[in-house]
């Protein structure tokens, strides 16, 4: 069943107190076996991903993410080859956009508040990421606001760039999965590719607890995964 639709405001101020109420802990410590293990399957598809889209100069490419939080994927692009002045962090939370700008360069633009109403010029990025941000988003009305948006700051020949998960969580009320249908529905002039990725974070937690290699054999099989990165990309004939 679809959410209810409310006032954009509504919807942003509800996402604000939904992650106010999470308490992760050092759950998603970088130090943690079954984060390092997921984080580098990731990071080894986005570099995958750009290879096949012969993007061999990423200090060439534009790029905005959306929900930046505390800048570790910019941080990652920059390590990939992005230009810190090419790069555009949007983040609803000023206490997490406050944590990007001091751990980001200067050249690296950070900005507060509600992305869909964000000052991109059209047709001006050659990529647009939002990582676990839709699942964080509950309003279906908003979810199309925002992928609107998005969409229109891709240039032709550029795209969406997406990871999140696709599977509810029934311990936590605040967050839902986007499966593969939900992301086509919000982009639907987007070529959309996608691929399953990450081990399910409770049996990877479980798993690392044993080994890591233990981690890595359960992570060969796709049915254990519960993530999707896509890439939803712009034609080139499209100059919304």
């Amino acid at each position: 069943m679809s959410a209810p639709a409310t006032p954009p405001d509504s919807e942003t101020e509800a996402i604000a107190a939904r992650y106010a109420r999470r308490d992760a802990g050092d759950r998603y410590s970088i130090l943690r076996p079954d984060v390092w293990l997921a984080l580098q399957a990731r990071q080894r598809a986005l570099l995958r991903l750009f290879d096949r889209l012969g993007w061999h100069d990423l200090s060439q490419r534009r790029l905005v993410e959306v929900g930046c939080g505390h800048g570790a994927n910019l941080l990652e692009l920059l390590r990939f080859g992005f230009a810190p002045e090419h790069l555009v962090g949007l983040e609803l939370l000023p206490d997490r956009a406050a944590h990007a700008r001091h751990h980001l360069p200067a050249a690296l633009d950070v900005r507060v508040g509600d992305a869909s109403g964000a000052a991109i010029a059209p047709a001006s990025q050659d990529a647009v990421y939002a990582a676990t941000v839709f699942s964080s988003i509950l309003d279906d009305a908003f979810q199309v606001r925002l992928a609107g948006a998005m969409w229109r700051w891709v240039k032709p020949g550029g795209g969406v760039l997406w990871y999140d998960f696709t599977v509810d969580n029934p311990r936590n009320r605040d967050v839902r999965g986007v499966p593969r249908a939900r992301i086509a529905a919000l982009f639907p002039e987007g070529r959309v590719g996608m691929r399953r990725l990450t081990l399910a974070p409770p049996l990877g937690r479980a798993a690392a607890r044993v080994h890591p290699a233990l981690y890595t054999a359960l992570d060969r099989l796709p049915p254990l995964r519960t993530h999707l990165l896509a890439w939803v990309g712009k034609p080139m004939h499209d100059h919304a």
